[in-house]
């Protein structure tokens, strides 16, 4: 079996790939208020465009796993990042909001395929509680992304307008690819299988699906988070755009924090159980939030929000390397199926969330609250 020490090129490579995607979500939240005043919009009518861009990214790795399983990793990535990088450059000439939404679906569709190359080179080369270091490896390389991106994006607005945002998108995937054509070692095997096949394969697999729904639903708590810190820090407690990246890097540093920690604990602890106790403390801390939502001030709001957002290092690395441990051949279909529940649960529920947008954050906490429970229980199930 392969030793992450001994690959850390190979990681921060795939770390590289699998954040851009992310990106475009991260450089894209401090210009939500710009771009809802440049379509003459509601602020909730741009975050909307989030959960579609997550829609995008399930959708496209339904088409990326096949895509990867029968044509390799390496070409698959750079067809992913093309398209990617071509759609965040149409996405300028957005005349409507409707429009920025249809171009970001687009985009998030190739970023997609972009994502399920990153997961499955892993399982090609790495398994069990390695695989779950190595995907937390990735997350420490991949958290440096969400705390400069915000940076970048900040700095964008402040001297350029929005459009260079997805400028510097268009940029970054076309970079990538050339560091995937010119570097990355091609690692898939082809099994002759029709696609049909291969998802039966996979979506036959319950005790995997089981783990691949618990990181869906975790996801959405997640991305209801990145959703409203724009809303949040910006609009409901007044602080100003320059300082936005400050309150939404705290999360990611803890987060690199405790994937460091993670994978310290792997050494002696089983994933699973790892990915239980940290249910546990999300579930404690959102029943707190839940009680003061009605009243709550700055502090005690970054305070709840990080400690939510850091034991997400306990889910994510664990459940991927517990879903995709089930997989030796079809590794390139798991990634999809794993993409579109993460990023499709993330989509349908963080959709409802925001739907019930009032001036308090009650519905905030108690979706995230009902999202802790859930999730926890379904992990529970997994063990019997």
């Amino acid at each position: 079996m392969r030793k992450a020490s001994n690959h850390i090129y190979l990681i921060i490579l795939l770390s590289i790939l699998s954040t851009v995607a992310p990106m475009g979500v991260d450089t894209y939240l401090p210009s939500i208020p710009t771009i809802a005043s440049y379509f003459d919009v509601n602020i909730h009518k741009v975050e909307l465009s989030l959960p579609i861009f997550l829609l995008g990214l399930s959708v496209g790795q339904i088409f990326g796993g096949p895509i990867s399983d029968k044509y390799g990793r390496k070409k698959s990535s750079i067809f992913g990042l093309l398209g990617y990088a071509f759609f965040s450059f149409i996405i300028i000439f957005s005349t409507s909001i409707y429009e920025l939404w249809f171009y970001r679906f687009l985009e998030a569709f190739f970023g997609g395929i972009v994502m399920v190359n990153a997961l499955a080179s892993v399982r090609d080369r790495f398994h069990g509680q390695e695989a779950a270091k190595v995907y937390s490896l990735m997350g420490m390389v991949r958290s440096i992304a969400p705390l400069l991106a915000p940076v970048i994006g900040a700095f964008i607005i402040h001297f350029f307008s929005w459009k260079v945002v997805f400028v510097f998108l268009t940029l970054y995937a076309l970079i990538v690819a050339l560091l995937v054509y010119k570097t990355l070692e091609e690692s898939y095997t082809y099994i002759q299988q029709s696609v049909f096949q291969s998802y039966k394969t996979v979506l036959s697999n319950l005790k995997a699906l089981k783990v691949m729904i618990a990181l869906g639903i975790s996801f959405g708590g997640f991305f209801i988070v990145i959703s409203k810190t724009s809303f949040i820090y910006i609009e409901y407690f007044k602080i100003q755009t320059d300082y936005f990246p400050f309150f939404f890097g705290i999360n990611f540093v803890l987060l690199i924090i405790m994937m460091k920690v993670n994978i310290h604990l792997l050494q002696t602890i089983s994933a699973v159980k790892l990915v239980k106790s940290a249910l546990v403390i999300q579930t404690i801390t959102t029943f707190i939030f839940t009680l003061l939502s009605q009243d709550i001030n700055l502090l005690t709001m970054v305070i709840i929000i990080a400690i939510y957002m850091s034991f997400m290092s306990f889910i994510f690395g664990n459940c991927m390397s517990l879903a995709l441990d089930y997989f030796q051949k079809n590794a390139g279909v798991a990634s999809g199926v794993i993409g579109v529940l993460q990023f499709g649960l993330g989509a349908l529920i963080s959709s409802i969330a925001l739907s019930f947008h009032d001036d308090t954050f009650f519905t905030i906490a108690f979706s995230l609250f009902l999202i802790s429970i859930v999730s926890f229980l379904i992990i529970k199930s997994y063990e019997k």
